[in-house]
């Protein structure tokens, strides 16, 4: 299973990006080989709008199942959603902690944004 991870740099030692659509980068991650690949995503960082909604494609794009993030708006949500993209929340750690405790099944699953869109 492939998992996107938002993250503050390209290392899977880098911290969890409590963004969605304007991390820094996607860290996907094939749970099956452990085999990781940085995305940057500059060009949702810097949009002027949309983030949360293009950050969803690119995420699909990368063939991920789930995302791991600190948080998620609205549109961005019901984007992932509706691709059938599982999202669970990671407030603070390392990528690497990230996969641990999904792994591990100690993440939960969230069922709808846990912020507003817009936010900073």
């Amino acid at each position: 299973m492939k998992i996107a991870i938002t993250a503050t740099g390209k290392e899977v030692t880098s911290a969890v990006d409590p963004r969605f659509g304007r991390a820094k980068f996607f860290i996907v991650v094939d749970t099956e080989t452990n085999v990781s690949d940085a995305h940057d995503n500059a060009q949702n960082l810097n949009a002027a709008q949309g983030a949360g909604i293009q950050s969803a494609e690119t995420v699909v794009r990368l063939g991920a199942e789930v995302v791991i993030t600190g948080n998620v708006g609205p549109k961005a949500f019901r984007a992932l959603n509706a691709a059938g993209i599982k999202v669970y929340l990671m407030k603070e750690g390392a990528v690497t902690e990230a996969i641990r405790t999904f792994k591990a099944g100690e993440l939960m699953e969230v069922s709808a944004a846990n912020v507003d869109g817009h936010w900073a």
